[in-house]
């Protein structure tokens, strides 16, 4: 059965400490509850802030540059993820439509390879 990432994704200005209330927890923990059911959530994360991220980049001489901060200058960054096995991709949106409901965010919907 195909996998499919479903991500999260937050503006800039998010604060998740400011934002998430206990009713998005709720909604949040109830999806989590309702993929766990439907034997279809492979793994799940929540990631730390965008600013804890560290960034590796190959430069033309074939050394890798460190850098503080995501590898990309964006208006958004990926806040959390799922990984679902579903049937079809349509079953996959179906659950990334509740993901963006319970998250009250934005959500990208991916196959794997």
């Amino acid at each position: 059965m195909p996998q499919y990432l479903v991500a999260i994704h937050r503006p800039n200005h998010f604060d998740p400490f400011t934002v998430k209330d206990e009713a998005m927890s709720r909604d949040i923990d109830v999806l989590n509850d309702e993929m766990k059911a439907a034997g279809i959530r492979k793994f799940v994360g929540g990631l730390q802030p965008r600013h804890t991220a560290r960034s590796l980049r190959r430069q033309a001489d074939g050394q890798i540059a460190l850098a503080d901060g995501p590898f990309l200058t964006t208006t958004e960054y990926v806040d959390g993820f799922w990984v679902l096995e579903v049937a079809d991709l349509d079953a996959a949106l179906a659950w990334g439509r509740k993901a963006a409901t319970a998250c009250r965010a934005s959500v990208e919907v991916r196959p794997f390879h």
